[in-house]
């Protein structure tokens, strides 16, 4: 027996979700016809959400995501971080290099986790809240594979952040509203990609697998 829902709660949930897709911003008109709903329903339920600023009109009306979706996203990370530090832990002391959780935002990636490992005599360390461009380094370069279809489970980098230093990282699939990867810097040698990146694939993977 299916689980009973709510209507007006999916409809909303759908709003925000289709709204997220679209940077411009759509009309009321154009939600509608997304939405597969009437006009007069899109209109109740933009004016429930904008009360409670998640959603906004922008330039010339066009609905975008409101601030407020911020203060949830915000205590989202946290949780994240709590699931990931674990296995983050295993997986720097399995390979005895620097391990960390990144994620997107906007056009930047975040360091949202960082683990040492605690039996090597030197180890890159950097700060929770580092960012970089996306599009350099390989736990940025990892989350943009993550967004295609790609029969390639990980990057690898070699100085592009930092001289000297070498990166593996994997992308997390599978997990709605995630865009993130797993990954691991170290100095010096590159890293034996045979036996580092099974572990930072299987990583991801186990990552993904504690949060759906």
């Amino acid at each position: 027996m299916a689980a009973e829902t709510s209507q007006t709660l999916d409809r909303g949930i759908r709003v925000l979700s289709t709204l997220a897709g679209e940077p411009d911003g759509l009309t009321v008109t154009e939600l509608a016809v997304r939405l597969e709903v009437n006009r007069t329903v899109v209109y109740r339920l933009v004016s429930t959400l904008e009360q409670h600023a998640l959603v906004r009109r922008g330039p010339h009306g066009r609905l975008q995501v409101g601030l407020g979706v911020l203060h949830v996203a915000s205590a989202v990370q946290p949780v994240l971080r709590d699931l990931a530090v674990p296995v983050l832990r295993q997986l720097a002391e399995t390979v005895g290099c620097t391990a960390h959780l990144t994620v997107a935002d906007g056009d930047e990636a975040l360091a949202l986790a960082v683990v040492e490992p605690s039996w090597t005599d030197f180890h890159v360390a950097f700060r929770v809240g580092s960012r970089h461009p996306l599009d350099q380094g390989a736990a940025g370069r990892a989350i943009l594979l993550g967004r295609r279809e790609s029969d390639r489970d990980y990057v690898v980098s070699q100085g592009e952040l930092q001289s000297g230093a070498h990166g593996l990282a994997a992308p997390i699939r599978g997990v709605q509203g995630l865009d993130a990867s797993v990954g691991i810097v170290t100095l010096g040698r590159p890293v034996d990609e045979s036996v580092v990146a099974p572990r930072v694939v299987a990583a991801a993977r186990e990552i993904a697998s504690r949060l759906v």
